[in-house]
C-alpha cells in the first residue's frame, strides 16, 4: 500500500493509483489496436474507433465520478452535491459504454452519410460490432491495473480478518492500520486478468462473438459476491441488504442474456468480418493458376527448337 505520492510535480502529487490506472488506459489501448490489426480492420476503422474510444474512456471517468458523487448525495443530501474525486467502476462502464454507442452511431447515421469532408465519410471496412468481441479484453486489462491502483491507495479494501490471505490496508483504523484485512482489491486483480485471458482464447482461437455477454454475466456474478466481502462504504439499497453496486451487478447479469439474443439476431447482421475477407482474398491468390507459361514448354511442343516434329 502506498497512499502517498510518489514523487511531486510542482505542488501536485503524482500517485501510484494514478499511475496504475494511466497505464491500464494505455494497455487496453494498446491491447484493441493489436486486436484490429489482427482482425484485418483497416487504418480508418481502426482510427475511428479507437478515436470515439478515447472519447467514451474520458466521458467513463467522469460518470464514475458523477455516480458515487450521486450516491454519497443520497447518502447524506445535507452536505450538498458535490463532484469530487471518488469514483465507482459500474457507473463509469455504464457512461463509457452508452457514449461510445451513442457518438458511434451517431457519425454512421448523421454525421458520414451527409458529410463532404473527406475524413469524415465512412470508408471502414469494419464496424462496432466486429469489436464488440474483443473490446471487453480490453476493459478487463484496465480495470485490473485500476485495481492495482485501489490496492496501493488503500480503497476498496475488504473486511478484516486474521487468515493467511490477510494484508495490512486501509482499514477502518486508518490507511497506516497493522489491521490486516482481505485484499479485495488483488482478488478482482486476479480474476479480471483470468478472465480477460478466457475471452482471448475463446476469441481468437475459436472466433467467439458473444464475450461482451460473457464478461457481462461473469464480472456481474463476480461483483455481487466481492460485495460481500468488502468492508469499505459503499452506500445502501434495501435498508442493508444490497450496495448500489449490487443492483447493478444484477442488471449486468440480465443485461448478458439479453447480449445473447442481440448478438444472435441483431449484431451478426452488420458484422463485416474483414478477417474472413481478407482470408479469402489470400486463399484465392494463392489457388489462381499462374500466368507464366511451365518452365518445360518447349519440350513437348512440336516444331520448337530442339523438338522431334
Amino acid at each position: 500500500m502506498h497512499p502517498q505520492p510518489l514523487f511531486m510535480i510542482g505542488s501536485h502529487g503524482v500517485y501510484a493509483y494514478g499511475i496504475c490506472m494511466a497505464g491500464g488506459i494505455i494497455l487496453c489501448f494498446a491491447f484493441l489496436l493489436f486486436a484490429m490489426w489482427k482482425m484485418k480492420f483497416n487504418d480508418e476503422a481502426t482510427d475511428k474507433i479507437l478515436i470515439i474510444g478515447i472519447f467514451g474512456t474520458g466521458f467513463g471517468i467522469f460518470a464514475a465520478m458523477l455516480f458515487q458523487s450521486l450516491y454519497n448525495y443520497i447518502d447524506n443530501p445535507a452536505a450538498g452535491f458535490r463532484l469530487n474525486g471518488s469514483m465507482t467502476f459500474i457507473g463509469g462502464l455504464i457512461g463509457g459504454v452508452v457514449s461510445f454507442v451513442l457518438v458511434y452511431w451517431l457519425y454512421i447515421y448523421v454525421i458520414a452519410p451527409h458529410t463532404k469532408i473527406g475524413f469524415l465519410k465512412n470508408n471502414m471496412n469494419a464496424t462496432l460490432t466486429d469489436a464488440l468481441p474483443f473490446i471487453p479484453i480490453g476493459i478487463c486489462i484496465a480495470h485490473a491495473f485500476g485495481r492495482l491502483g485501489c490496492f496501493f491507495a488503500g480503497c476498496c479494501y475488504g473486511a478484516p480478518t486474521d487468515s493467511w490471505i490477510g494484508l495490512a490496508c486501509s482499514a477502518p483504523n486508518g490507511i497506516h492500520s497493522a489491521q490486516t484485512v482481505i485484499p479485495t482489491q488483488l482478488l478482482e486483480m486476479i480474476f479480471l486478468l483470468v478472465l480477460a485471458a478466457v475471452m482471448a482464447v475463446l476469441y481468437f482461437k475459436f472466433r467467439f462473438n458473444y464475450n461482451f455477454a460473457l464478461y457481462l454475466f461473469a464480472y456481474g456474478v463476480w461483483r455481487f459476491l466481492i460485495e460481500f466481502l468488502r468492508d469499505d462504504y459503499r452506500g445502501e439499497f434495501v435498508g442493508e441488504a444490497l450496495s448500489p453496486s449490487q443492483l447493478w451487478s444484477l442488471v449486468m447479469c440480465v443485461a448478458g442474456a439479453g447480449y445473447v439474443f442481440l448478438q444472435r439476431f441483431v449484431f451478426e447482421k452488420f458484422m463485416k468480418h474483414p478477417e474472413l475477407k481478407a482470408a479469402a482474398a489470400k486463399s484465392a491468390a494463392s489457388d489462381a493458376p499462374s500466368e507464366e507459361p511451365p518452365a518445360n514448354a518447349g519440350e513437348n511442343g512440336g516444331g520448337t527448337p530442339g523438338g522431334e516434329g
